[in-house]
């Protein structure tokens, strides 16, 4: 629980002076608390810059050229209201500002949707080489939440056009947004489908990206309160986590072009899948920069392992 008082913050607010004052006092009441990082930060200190620069609208790398500057009291207020949303109400610093970041690119974040945090960023990054034969012109962005997945993947392949579907009304308003912030109306397209339902029959895609919902009731129940800001719809998925991913494997071999790829998320949950598909040896990509849980499969695997979904 956090330790916060009124007292504490209301000598914060008559005390305290600078950028750098401000930032000390909240990595010291981070400290004290028991709030979870990993939802941008992992540790409480970039957790604290983050906050303040926020809040102030400047750049959190910026902070050694402000560190000494004077905060109105309207600015330490401010601060102090935004670090009791994110200690007491564990309310994820993305959500407090409604914006995060992907792939180097911001995206507007709220509680319809999922902050992101995939490691499909870094294959985007690398144009996913060695695997993809040749430039993608046809992407789908699966359970796209934000759309920051398959708005980056629009970046990547400058060609391409990228479909983004989501189950959910209310994500892909907040999809839509994205895809106008960034000017790509003409490219980017969201649709309101459950998985491939709403696809056209014949449609063919050089690329599936999903991250699908992939958290057991289990695994749900046991995560820290900053969780339960996100989407429950978004999280998870029947009580082994499988539901989707295992209906996604099914039928995406109908949505792939002959030198197509499925790239897939399940996350901590792939021992879930491996369980569920104990034939299949399915293909775990290795990060350098952190995550899991991620495999790809062509689409000749996937014909290969018909017989197996």
């Amino acid at each position: 629980m956090s330790k916060i008082t009124e007292w504490d913050t209301h000598r914060a607010i008559t005390e305290l002076r600078t950028v750098r004052d401000m930032a000390r006092w909240c990595f010291s009441r981070m400290n004290e608390s028991d709030v979870y990082f990993g939802h941008g930060t992992d540790n409480a200190w970039d957790e604290s810059l983050q906050l303040v620069m926020n809040t102030l609208s400047l750049p959190w790398h910026s902070y050694d050229n402000f560190a000494d500057a004077v905060l109105t009291t309207t600015e330490r207020q401010t601060i102090v209201y935004n670090l009791k949303s994110r200690l007491i109400d564990r309310t994820p610093l993305p959500y407090i500002f409604n914006q995060a970041w992907f792939c180097d690119l911001p995206f507007y974040v709220d509680e319809r949707v999922l902050i992101p945090r995939s490691p499909i960023g870094e294959l985007i990054k690398n144009h996913f080489s060695p695997w993809l034969a040749s430039e993608p012109t046809k992407i789908l962005d699966m359970c796209t939440g934000s759309g920051c997945i398959g708005i980056a993947a629009a970046y990547a392949f400058e060609s391409s056009e990228v479909d983004l579907v989501d189950l959910s009304e209310e994500a892909l308003v907040v999809a839509q947004q994205n895809v106008d912030d960034h000017q790509l109306t003409e490219r980017v397209f969201p649709i309101a489908s459950d998985l491939f339902s709403g696809i056209p029959e014949g449609m063919k895609y050089d690329l599936i990206l999903a991250n699908p919902p992939y958290v057991d009731q289990m695994d749900f129940d046991a995560m820290p309160e900053e969780f339960e800001h996100e989407p429950e719809m978004a999280l998870i998925s029947g009580n082994d986590g499988m539901d989707a991913p295992r209906e996604i494997l099914k039928q995406a071999i109908n949505y792939l072009s002959d030198d197509g790829l499925l790239v897939m998320e399940v996350g901590y949950s792939a021992h879930n899948l491996e369980a569920a598909f104990p034939n299949i040896d399915f293909n775990w990509i290795e990060f350098e920069n952190g995550g899991e849980g991620v495999f790809i499969m062509t689409y000749q695997e996937l014909l290969e392992n018909q017989d197996q979904l």
